[in-house]
């Protein structure tokens, strides 16, 4: 996690009272703005709740850490809170294709450090040997939309289809490659 971290105030310092005013002031962000946030994260991570969830809240958390961003002289609170929420959807977007992306090469990984590194390179290679299970057609509307990063259109006018077959094939895709990962025991 980036930026700076909030250490807990002493119990009876006098600091307490400004984090019962951050607090608040928490709480009033997630009142006012919570269901339309949520809404806008849901779109981000195509339906995924748990995701969307986890952006609501590392979004009010980032707004909690940066309260001089909620400034409204500066600009509408809710911009800031989508926008944030936008950089943080997309951040996690490139570490995911990072982790993938790595399957790829015909290099061999670095030696794993860390159990984190190891268990990236099992997913990583997992996720490529189910892709390798899908028809070709499905496996190039994935790579071309979530790999490549490209829109619906894009991906369409790559692949020399329209954009109403995009979209199913990625729907059945995606739905391809569930199966295939649950045939490999992968379990969401």
């Amino acid at each position: 996690m980036h930026g700076r971290r909030h250490p807990g105030p002493a119990y009876g310092s006098e600091e307490t009272a400004i984090s019962d005013h951050d607090a608040q002031l928490l709480r009033a962000l997630h009142d006012e703005h919570a269901d339309a946030l949520l809404a806008h994260a849901l779109r981000l991570v195509n339906g995924d709740r748990a995701r969307a969830e986890d952006l609501v809240q590392e979004t009010l958390l980032r707004a909690w850490r940066h309260p001089e961003s909620l400034d409204p002289g500066r600009g509408s609170v809710r911009a800031w809170l989508f926008t944030t929420a936008r950089n943080l959807a997309i951040d996690a977007w490139r570490r995911r294709s990072a982790r993938v992306g790595e399957v790829y090469t015909d290099e061999l990984p670095e030696p794993a450090g860390a159990v984190d590194e190891a268990e990236r390179a099992v997913e990583a290679w997992t996720v490529a040997e189910a892709l390798n299970r899908l028809s070709p057609t499905h496996r190039e509307v994935l790579v071309e939309c979530f790999y490549q990063g490209r829109s619906v259109a894009e991906a369409a006018a790559r692949l020399g289809v329209p954009p109403g077959t995009v979209k199913s094939r990625t729907h059945y895709a995606l739905r391809s490659l569930r199966l295939a990962l649950a045939e490999m025991g992968v379990t969401e």
